[in-house]
């Protein structure tokens, strides 16, 4: 098998261009941006876990030791963790940065949806629009008495049409959805590490939590009963009766 047989270009066009075409049209140019940035995300990821800590550590050493209330706030170039922080220096709350982390975390995963989802319906178009070229490419067979070589190119670019379809939608879209996904889940579970850390370390310097502790009321001893003499219980008859 040689493998310049299988290339056409007048294939990829149609199988190429019509799922591309067909993808923007279905899905918008809104998705569509957003399948491009989540792409790109894929060859240069922008979150890094031990980056974003190491740049934290300095301003949470600064709370846990002159509390929250002296804090200064200081970006680190992420947008979530720069808006959590300020929140939670202004509020001193814990619950203002948690906040701030799910706000961000559903913009996050509706947004690798809305690209995954592209990419999926550009998987499901590959194929339709592979046996749209193969159509194409046998309504113009020549008729009877034409050159085997016109017959056999006819034939050709109906076959690789349909090859070209099949390839697009199993090797290219479909795998990119699934790694959007899986870069996705990826990016939130170490999002979420590094928000329990810093909660972890905060809130004991946080003046709400150390109130709330302070104040919290201690549930009293629960004492067993005191057990009966038996010469303090009373008497009962066969009849039921107490004496």
């Amino acid at each position: 098998m040689e493998i310049s047989h299988l290339l056409n270009a007048s294939a990829a066009i149609v199988v190429g261009g019509g799922t591309v075409l067909g993808t923007v049209l279905r899905a918008g140019i809104g998705d569509c941006r957003t399948t491009i940035v989540a792409l790109a995300r894929l060859v240069r990821p922008a979150f890094h876990a031990e980056k974003v800590r190491a740049d934290l550590a300095g301003q949470v050493a600064q709370i846990r030791q002159d509390g929250v209330l002296r804090a200064r706030f200081r970006q680190v170039g992420d947008a979530e963790f720069d808006e959590a922080t300020e929140a939670l220096i202004s509020s001193r709350s814990i619950e203002a940065l948690i906040e701030r982390h799910e706000q961000h975390a559903r913009r996050r995963r509706k947004a690798a949806a809305a690209a995954a989802r592209t990419l999926y319906q550009a998987a499901d178009l590959g194929p339709v629009f592979g046996l749209a070229g193969t159509l194409v490419s046998l309504s113009q067979l020549p008729p009877e008495g034409v050159a085997r070589a016109a017959l056999s190119g006819a034939i050709s670019l109906a076959v690789l049409t349909t090859l070209y379809g099949v390839l697009v939608a199993n090797i290219i879209f479909a795998p990119l959805a699934r790694a959007v996904e899986r870069q996705a889940d990826a990016e939130e579970a170490a999002r979420q590490e590094v928000i329990d850390w810093l909660s972890w370390q905060l809130a004991p310097a946080l003046p709400t939590q150390v109130a709330a502790t302070r104040q919290a009321p201690r549930a009293a001893p629960v004492r067993a009963p005191a057990p009966v003499e038996a010469e303090d219980r009373p008497a009962v008859d066969p009849l039921g009766e107490v004496a």
